[in-house]
């Protein structure tokens, strides 16, 4: 007797004393057995309980051995289940036609108890494999679904909208999750605008929660108020002006934060972060090995935001370089 879970083992016989032998052999072996006198019936089964293996008589009336197959191969719930035909051993041309519509195996109608238990048993751990990967499949369905809401959750559900300007954002992840992300926020006094854009290392639900996390930091740093209101000296001592010291400050912390508390995990980000002042159109950015954006201007001129630092996550406390640039009508 099997030490796995006994399975369920549907016999199709037309033949009383087959079908009766053929539980026997079963039975011994500790699965549970239904039968079934034709084809029609068989399926009927199929379709009421689960079943883990299948064996079946070629020639039967009504309904034979073939049309079973075949009905079975075009169902998607019934076509994982494993058949094991039973033909004469004077029908092998059959039996090939029945591994060719996708049998397993074969038995002849006389057979050997220890040839019956390998091929009865090699058939129901392939379906407890098959079952085992669908189940793992299923619940990696289930965590995708649940990292997509995720990371959905955390992209902007509006973007501002400062008079004079229209901010868009068109977002397809190259797999159900990943590590893109994107952001556009007005700053706590409504004066500046954080622009964002990102990819965290890998793909997958590891990438998309990471991405909330680099999201978030970079977002809630820019906003703390000592930020928004650097002073003068503040500035002086960085020579830097007020807003490019919120942009620096931001991805400083949100790298040194990632370095010393997330180091094992291994995830970095680039990251473009912008700090854009809508009434006059000036923009102090970092781009930390973020693909470089791209400026059309109104005559048709292009101009890239090169990078101009490393990724975030990897090297603690390195100087951000911040640069400027002018958006202009029609840009």
């Amino acid at each position: 007797m099997s030490d796995a879970k006994p399975g369920c083992v549907l016999i199709v016989d037309d033949h009383k004393t087959n079908r009766m032998k053929m539980a026997f052999g079963i039975k011994n072996l500790g699965h549970t057995v239904e039968m079934a006198e034709n084809g029609r019936q068989a399926l009927e089964i199929l379709r009421a309980q689960a079943i883990d293996l299948v064996l079946v008589d070629i020639v039967m009336p009504e309904m034979d051995g073939f049309q079973v197959l075949e009905t079975m191969k075009r169902d998607k719930v019934l076509r994982n289940i494993p058949v094991i035909v039973i033909s004469a051993e004077t029908e092998m041309e059959q039996v090939v036609k029945g591994i060719e519509l996708g049998a397993e195996d074969y038995l002849p109608k006389s057979f050997d108890p220890v040839l019956f238990k390998a091929r009865v048993e090699a058939c129901l751990e392939k379906k407890r494999l098959r079952d085992n990967e669908q189940l793992y499949l299923r619940g990696l369905e289930r965590e995708l679904q649940i990292g997509q809401r995720i990371q959905r959750s955390f992209l902007p559900d509006s973007l501002p909208q400062p008079p004079g300007w229209e901010i868009a954002a068109h977002f397809q992840a190259a797999k159900e999750v990943a590590g893109d992300f994107y952001d556009a926020f007005w700053l706590s006094r409504q004066e500046k605008i954080g622009v964002v854009l990102g990819d965290v290392c890998g793909k997958g639900v590891g990438a998309a929660l990471f991405m909330t996390l680099f999201r978030s930091l970079i977002r809630a740093v820019a906003n703390l108020d000592d930020f928004i209101h650097t002073d003068l000296s503040a500035a002086a001592a960085n020579s830097l002006e007020p807003e490019a010291v919120v942009v620096e400050k931001a991805v400083t912390l949100t790298n040194n934060y990632i370095c010393h508390n997330h180091q094992q995990a291994n995830m970095f980000s680039t990251l473009f972060f912008g700090l854009l002042d809508p009434m006059t159109g000036r923009m102090v950015y970092t781009n930390a090995g973020q693909e470089p954006p791209l400026i059309l201007s109104s005559k048709g001129d292009i101009h890239r935001l090169d990078i101009t630092n490393p990724v975030i996550g990897i090297i603690p406390g390195i100087k951000f370089n911040i640069r400027e640039i002018w958006l202009h009508p029609g840009d």
